[in-house]
């Protein structure tokens, strides 16, 4: 059997592990990006909080996906947990570092002017500080996304969901028929998914940010 004939063949299990990946992938990137960006909020006006934050989430980077995903699962168990758990801790690094370098760079001049006008703290921020960091934020969040993408197919050692399952089944029955099929459906529908996603980020960016900002 060549590869068509096996994708004709098992469209329909590929199709519910890469939806299987997508969903894990944006919910942990929804959890990772509301955390990441409150974790800016709250550090960026002191050195040594945006420090300790940035420090702190690259840390977790230090740790092997599969070492970290293996710690988890005698505390969480099996499948989603662990998953959940691993894509978020490693999706924060980019959005925090992002956060805290696009809020530090707005321009004092503009938060005095709206200070000036009464805008209380809560109000610039929300109305002048955060919309002015949104590119870099953006750009994190890309970052990010593209990242867990693979770290995701490493999910299927704790019975995670995603493609990573076609993957290990194919490594796993190296010698048979289909296992290079596998393999190659597998990792080549995580490039999809990432070229994907990596478009709606465009398309976003060109939605929200103002073409002056983005030149």
């Amino acid at each position: 059997m060549n590869f068509w004939e096996y994708l004709a063949g098992r469209h329909q299990q590929l199709l519910t592990d890469a939806y299987q990946h997508a969903s894990a992938v944006f919910q942990c990137m929804v959890v990772a990006t509301v955390l990441g960006v409150l974790i800016g909020v709250a550090t960026y006006r002191s050195e040594w909080a945006g420090n300790l934050a940035t420090t702190a989430t690259a840390t977790v980077l230090t740790v092997p996906a599969l070492a970290l995903i293996g710690l988890l699962i005698p505390v969480v168990g099996l499948g989603v947990a662990p998953t959940v758990i691993a894509l978020t801790l490693y999706g924060l690094l980019p959005v925090v570092r992002n956060a805290i370098v696009g809020l530090r760079g707005v321009d004092p001049a503009l938060v005095d002017a709206a200070t000036g006008i009464g805008m209380s703290r809560p109000a610039r921020l929300l109305r002048i500080e955060l919309p002015l960091a949104w590119p870099p934020i953006l750009t994190g969040i890309r970052v990010a996304t593209q990242m867990l993408m693979g770290i995701a197919a490493i999910a299927a050692y704790a019975s995670g969901p995603g493609l990573g399952n076609v993957i290990f089944r194919g490594l796993a029955s190296l010698g048979s028929a289909n296992a290079l099929n596998q393999v190659l459906a597998g990792t080549l529908g995580i490039i999809v998914l990432a070229l994907l996603f990596d478009a709606a980020y465009v398309l976003i960016g060109r939605l929200t940010i103002p073409r002056g900002i983005r030149a």
